[in-house]
């Protein structure tokens, strides 16, 4: 099974999330950086481990994080099918 599928089976939703952040070396330009992963709510672990990474590997401060999250298929949407359907 692919590994994306697995992860929505488990609970897992499709996280995105709007970082602001200041430029280095000018500090009043804000850039914007989108960030998209699989991820759980409400503790989102997979976001806050980068944003962790962020503050402590790269330069440009933070501003703000907006984010959205989606659960795109549960367990309980999920049925195997046995079957095949041949089209000619």
């Amino acid at each position: 099974m692919h590994k994306d599928m697995e992860r929505q089976l488990q609970g897992y939703g499709l996280t995105t999330a709007q970082i602001i952040y200041r430029m280095p070396d000018h500090q009043a330009i804000l850039q914007t950086y989108i960030w998209q992963d699989y991820d759980l709510a409400p503790d989102f672990p997979e976001m806050r481990s980068f944003l962790k990474f962020w503050q402590e590997k790269l330069d440009g401060p933070l501003h703000s994080v907006r984010y959205i999250h989606r659960k795109l298929i549960s367990a309980t949407e999920w049925r195997a099918l046995k079957g095949e359907l041949i089209l000619h």
